[in-house]
């Protein structure tokens, strides 16, 4: 790009700046120097490929969405957390929320992950152990109690089951008086990287997507706000995949879902600003905030030259970060807030839209309240004391982090390009890339090179060649053991004789007839939407409207390989 194309988009980048609302805060160094809002090529000199790195809030995206960057609006603290029941877990959301967080994000157990009840057999000795249990719609009043649904965006990280969590979740608004049309906030839906990485699935793919085609048509239609699906490349990450398959199969995911709402008449310029996407965030610092970068420049150029996106929010990628739990060690636990906090930057310099810092204490337990704190307060040292909101991509144009950007953009493509192969002569109704994933998760694709990649990192650790401080080096602690959270058998017992209560005092052919008229929904072309919240409004619970579906369409049974 030569000097008067760069100068253009620096004015350009100015106007929109001068334009934008800027947070009322101090942007100068701690010394008191004044710092520029962005930076750039000096003036009067020609940068070949600067059309690539660009200027925040300007297609391609790869400095950011907003011209103002952190300047505008910080990223969001929104703090993972359930466990125990609604009741216990409510207490930690309103301490997040006392605590300075700015959002909330839903942590469910077992059994309502894979869609049972708290009384189910199958769900003896997991109810409330790794998130918070939930049954029914008064679950849902209760987890949010006192919590203003209308005020407070609220992600919920689930996806088999996550359309009757979500019905339950607007349930619960609707008895709070919210105005549903008002609702703000995320919920996960991924299927795809269920039978990639997760497992946490309940039926075969093509009724998942029929559910996930519905809520997105229901949520563009009466929620506009709420963004339906948040495709996640967390689950592929921790499963042990390299940072660019992480990268590549998530935007697959993503391009699979882009394709749903095509095939079902919506238009891309109204469904896709509804798609956000959550990531890991890993220990090797500049790897992962270049691979933010190149997430957004991919994710922009397929949406527009693609799938016809014509607006800016359609080709946005917005996307939440956690750090990466497969990064701490039960050794020396308290190195995992030294780790956090590297990965925690990166993903700010990546330029997150909203953040969760793992406790020190996950690898053993779920987090005390203290180490739930320590967390939450990382974020705010980083937000409020290091400077990183005053520059908008204040990496950008290393000659490194650039390198690495466009390195990891490649490899993504070429990953691609494969996937779409994958599909063959004769692609899935829904489209090409859909094709290909599906194709994938049948003949084991994904998970096997995940495996290759992951059975490489640890032949490197054993060997001495990756190191991990406390674990294959620097072993020596005078640190004593951690006081960790433990859930009570009793919370399990609770829980099964409040379901076991509500059951009882509920109009049980009322909820009878709501699950019928929902199944017999689902035989048709018709939105299942509307039946499901009139099954929950009835009080019939997720494992009832689950175990009606799951006879209505079977389960799926991974293959067995070898």
């Amino acid at each position: 790009m030569n000097a008067d194309e760069i100068a253009a988009g620096r004015r350009r980048w100015q106007d929109r700046y001068d334009a934008a609302r800027k947070r009322d805060a101090d942007f100068t160094t701690l010394s008191g120097m004044t710092v520029a809002p962005v930076y750039g090529p000096p003036e009067g000199v020609d940068h070949p490929g600067f059309e690539r790195i660009g200027w925040p809030g300007e297609f391609p995206y790869t400095r950011g969405l907003h011209p103002t960057g952190y300047r505008g609006r910080a990223w969001t603290i929104r703090q993972f957390a359930g466990f125990g029941n609604a009741r216990q877990t409510n207490e930690r959301y309103k301490m997040i929320l006392g605590a300075g967080g700015g959002g909330l994000s839903v942590a469910f157990d077992m059994p309502t992950l894979m869609g049972r009840d708290s009384d189910d057999p199958q769900s003896l000795g997991e109810v409330g152990h790794c998130g918070v249990a939930v049954d029914s719609a008064a679950d849902m009043e209760v987890l949010f109690d006192g919590i203003d649904l209308a005020g407070v965006t609220t992600s919920m990280t689930i996806s088999g089951p996550a359309v009757p969590v979500f019905c339950m979740y607007l349930i619960a608004a609707e008895r709070q008086g919210a105005d549903l049309s008002r609702l703000d906030g995320t919920l996960q839906t991924d299927i795809f990287k269920e039978y990639i990485a997760q497992k946490e699935w309940l039926f075969d793919p093509e009724p998942h997507l029929r559910l996930i085609g519905d809520l997105m048509e229901y949520c563009a239609r009466e929620i506009p706000r709420y963004k339906p699906l948040s495709v996640s490349g967390y689950h592929i990450r921790e499963a042990g995949s390299t940072a660019a398959q992480e990268l590549a199969y998530t935007l697959a995911d993503g391009f699979g879902y882009v394709e749903l709402g095509l095939s079902r008449g919506l238009d891309v310029n109204v469904f896709a600003p509804g798609l956000s996407f959550f990531f890991d965030s890993h220990v090797d610092f500049f790897e992962e905030v270049a691979k933010f970068r190149a997430a957004r420049r991919i994710w922009a150029r397929w949406l527009r030259d693609v799938y016809g996106a014509t607006s800016e929010k359609a080709q946005w990628l917005r996307f939440h970060t956690q750090t990466a739990g497969v990064s701490l060690t039960a050794q020396q636990p308290v190195n995992n807030v030294v780790r956090t906090a590297v990965e925690a930057l990166a993903a700010v310099l990546g330029g997150t839209n909203s953040l969760h810092t793992n406790a020190l204490d996950e690898t053993l337990a779920l987090p005390t309240d203290e180490s739930a704190e320590i967390a939450l307060r990382t974020q705010q040292v980083l937000m409020e004391e290091t400077g990183v909101t005053s520059v908008a991509d204040p990496l950008g144009g290393s000659w490194y982090v650039e390198a690495l950007t466009d390195k990891i953009e490649a490899e993504a493509e070429e990953i691609f390009a494969r996937i779409r192969q994958l599909g063959g002569e004769g692609p899935h109704e829904i489209g090409p890339m859909t094709s290909g994933i599906l194709r994938g998760i049948e003949d084991g694709w994904f998970t096997g090179h995940i495996a290759e990649a992951a059975f490489a990192y640890q032949r490197a650790l054993e060997k001495g060649e990756k190191k991990i401080v406390g674990v294959n080096c620097h072993t020596g602690t005078v640190a004593k053991d951690l006081e960790i959270l433990r859930i009570s058998h009793e919370v399990e017992l609770e829980q099964r004789r409040t379901l076991g209560e509500r059951k009882a005092a509920r109009d049980d052919a009322e909820v009878s007839a709501a699950l019928e008229r929902m199944v017999a929904v689902s035989r048709t072309s018709g939105n299942m939407i509307p039946a499901m919240l009139d099954a929950v409004r009835a009080e019939a619970t997720l494992g009832e409207i689950c175990d009606a579906l799951r006879l209505e369409w079977g389960v799926y049974r991974e293959p067995a390989r070898f």
